[in-house]
């Protein structure tokens, strides 16, 4: 059976930086995340008896040996799951620039998961499929379920999954991206996530988790919006300053996303409630209500950002009917 998924990137308000299994690809820490409504991946797959091996490709793209080999472990581990040995073809499709930190492995892995399962004649749960796809990338059990969603690092692979905090139309706010880099970065988020205990503000961070997830989480449950900025915005700082002091240290940004932060709290001081939050890469995640969505984007216009993107919250992964094949 062909069976085509699409799936959304999404973006940590309370983010991940290390694990405590790199196997199983468990966090140190739970986080809370966002499905991104405009920026996801379409993933067309279909086991058949006469492959000799896997076909996987990504329109647009040259897949390199590392991608190739963990979309065909992926591939085996639905495989082992559905008691069957064909092989599959893979079409894959991304609408955004991947290894730039706007979570390309989250939304692909989400809709390999997805449509890998349905095709090999599974049928999970939400729970099973974000298990599952926590294996193929980490941030991709946050791409299975709707909306505002929370990741439980758990103790184990069954203990460590993500579930819908609220539905998409519970908050109705704005995640604007301005694109301000569309290289892959150097050093991976994988590779990333080895280096963090070697930060000395590693451990102090995570120590702070706790209380920083509960605050979160309320703010969330109330929409009071300037406190949940506040937290978001200083949650990203306190990622990027382990990046930058682990050994070797990683330098995500570029000199215009530290533009976008300096201007973001000129724009604060005028009374836009504006905040920014940003992910393993450098390109900027700003933060508001629908109301000043329109002025912010005519702001970064000013600023010449080559690429901006609206979301608003958005379900999780999910079969549409259009194949890619």
């Amino acid at each position: 059976m062909k069976v085509t998924a699409k799936a959304p990137a999404n973006i940590a308000f309370i983010k991940y930086w290390g694990r405590k299994d790199e196997k199983l690809r468990l966090p140190v820490n739970d986080s809370i995340s966002m499905n991104l409504s405009e920026i996801y991946t379409l993933t067309t797959v279909e086991f058949l008896p006469n492959l000799k091996s896997d076909e996987i490709e990504i329109v647009g793209e040259k897949i390199s040996e590392e991608g190739k080999a963990r979309i065909i472990a992926h591939l085996e581990r639905i495989r082992q799951l559905a008691k069957i040995k064909t092989f599959a073809k893979v079409k894959t499709k991304n609408n955004f620039p991947k290894g730039t930190g706007l979570a390309s492995s989250a939304s692909g892995f989400a809709a390999l998961t997805l449509a890998g399962t349905l095709a090999g004649g599974l049928k999970l749960s939400l729970k099973q499929l974000s298990i599952l796809a926590r294996q193929g990338s980490g941030s991709a059990c946050r791409s299975i379920p709707d909306g505002f969603v929370e990741w439980k690092a758990g103790n184990s692979s069954e203990t460590s999954y993500a579930y819908s905090l609220y539905p998409p139309e519970w908050w109705d706010i704005r995640d604007i991206i301005a694109i301000v880099g569309e290289t892959s970065k150097k050093v991976s988020s994988s590779e990333g996530h080895v280096l963090a205990e070697s930060s000395p503000f590693y451990q102090p961070r995570i120590l702070g988790m706790k209380k920083k997830l509960q605050d979160l989480k309320r703010t969330l449950k109330i929409k009071d919006f300037e406190k949940f900025g506040e937290i978001v915005e200083a949650e990203a700082i306190n990622m990027h300053a382990v990046m930058m002091t682990s050994q070797p240290p990683l330098f995500y940004w570029l000199p215009k996303t530290v533009e976008i932060i300096l201007k973001v709290g000129d724009w604060r001081e005028v009374g836009i409630p504006v905040y920014f939050t940003i992910d393993a890469g450098p390109n900027v995640h700003l933060i508001c209500l629908k109301k000043d969505e329109k002025e912010i984007v005519k702001r970064l216009k000013k600023l010449k950002i080559k690429k901006i993107i609206v979301n608003q919250p958005t379900k999780g992964a999910r079969i549409i009917s259009k194949h890619l094949f």
